[in-house]
C-alpha cells in the first residue's frame, strides 16, 4: 500500500476514534504539514466520508454528527484475497495486533460458505518465518482449492510451471501448505511422478478438485518446515544442491551413462527422471550435455540459470567458428 493511501487510511481511523480534532493536532499526529492534511480531508470526501472543518484559531475536522459512513463493499473474491493477504502478513511474523484485529473484523463479516474456505486455508498451513528476496502475489482461489484438498483429503489437478519455465499437468494428492515468509508452498504425493513432491503455489496457474477421496501417506519428514526449507533453498548453507532434472530417454540409457553418482528413476519408455545431491552444478551439467537427449531442469532454479548462461556461450561459440 502506498504512503498516501496508508495515511488515508489513518486519518479516517483518527476521526473515527474522536470526536473532534485540531488541525495541527492531526496534522502532528499524521506526521504531515497542514497543506497535506487538507489534500487528504479532500480525498477522503472525495470517497464520499463526511468530513467537517472548522476554520479559526481553534479549527480543526470531524466526522459529520449522526452521518451514515459509507460501508466498505467487497465481493467474495476480494474478501478472500483481504483474508489471505492479512494471514500471510501473520505468517511472516508482521502485523502484530493491528493485523490480528484486522483479520477478526473481515472473518466476522464474512458469510459461512467464505469462512469455510478460510477455515480450511487455515487449519492447512504452516507458518515458517522466513523472507525470500522475491515475492509473487498467489491466486488465492488456487489457495483456498489446495487447502480444501488438504483439509478433506481430496486429490487435485493443476497447472503447474516449473523454474525452468516448463508447463505440465499435475495430479497430487495434498497434505501441507506452509507459509515460507511471503511465500506459499504445497507439500503433496504426486500421483503422475510417485513421489513427495513441493510447489511453489505462485506458479500453480489453475487448480481443480477432482472429488477423488485419498487415504493418507506416510511423508518422507517429520517436520514439514524443514522438509521445505531444504528443498527451496537447496541446502544453501551447506553449499550442497539437490538436482532434479526428466530426460528424453531411457532409464537404462541414462544410468549406463551417468553410473552410480545419481538416482534415475523410469517414468515412462522413453523418459526417465534423475535425481542427485551435489556440491557443484557444472558437473550435473557436463554429463547432462554429453548424454545426447532433450532436458528439462525441475529444480533447484539454479541451475537453470546455469543452463542458460552454458547454452549462451556454445551459441555464441558457434556463430564465432561458423
Amino acid at each position: 500500500m502506498s504512503n498516501t493511501s496508508s495515511r488515508t487510511l489513518r486519518l479516517l481511523s483518527l476521526l473515527q476514534a474522536r470526536r473532534f480534532w485540531s488541525g495541527s493536532g492531526l496534522a502532528d499526529e499524521l506526521g504531515v504539514s497542514p497543506r497535506t492534511l487538507r489534500r487528504d480531508v479532500d480525498r477522503l470526501r472525495e470517497l464520499g466520508y463526511p468530513v467537517d472543518s472548522h476554520p479559526g484559531v481553534d479549527g480543526g475536522y470531524a466526522l459529520a454528527a449522526g452521518a451514515s459512513l459509507p460501508p466498505l463493499v467487497v465481493d467474495d473474491d476480494e474478501a478472500m484475497a483481504l483474508a489471505v493477504a492479512i494471514q500471510s502478513h501473520l505468517s511472516a511474523g508482521e502485523g502484530g495486533d493491528a493485523a490480528l484485529r484486522a483479520l477478526s473484523k473481515v472473518v466476522q463479516a464474512m458469510p459461512r460458505r467464505l469462512r469455510a474456505r478460510l477455515d480450511a486455508l487455515r487449519t492447512s498451513t504452516t507458518p515458517a518465518p522466513w523472507s525470500p528476496a522475491s515475492v509473487t502475489p498467489v491466486d488465492h482461489s488456487v489457495l483456498s482449492t489446495l487447502a480444501l484438498g488438504c483439509r478433506d483429503r481430496e486429490r487435485v489437478r493443476f497447472a503447474y510451471v516449473a523454474a525452468s519455465g516448463a508447463s505440465s499437468s499435475r495430479l497430487v494428492e495434498p497434505a501441507h501448505l506452509v507459509a515460507l515468509g511471503r511465500r506459499w508452498y504445497l507439500v503433496g504425493y504426486d500421483l503422475d511422478r510417485h513421489d513427495w513432491r513441493t510447489f511453489r503455489i505462485d506458479r500453480i496457474a489453475t487448480a481443480d478438485s477432482t472429488g477423488t477421496s485419498f487415504a493418507p501417506r506416510t511423508p518422507p519428514f517429520d517436520d514439514v518446515t524443514a522438509y521445505v526449507r531444504a528443498r527451496v533453498l537447496g541446502d544453501e548453507h551447506s553449499g550442497r544442491h539437490r538436482v532434479e532434472v526428466v530426460i528424453e530417454a531411457s532409464a537404462d540409457q541414462v544410468r549406463a551413462h551417468v553410473g552410480r553418482w545419481a538416482q534415475v528413476r523410469a517414468d515412462s519408455a522413453g523418459r526417465c527422471t534423475l535425481t542427485m545431491e551435489t556440491d557443484s552444478l557444472e558437473g550435473p551439467l557436463f554429463a547432462l550435455g554429453s548424454l545426447g537427449a532433450e532436458f528439462t531442469v525441475v529444480s533447484p532454479s539454479a541451475l537453470a540459470d546455469v543452463t542458460r548462461d552454458w547454452a549462451a556461450r556454445f551459441t555464441r561459440a558457434a556463430q564465432l567458428s561458423g
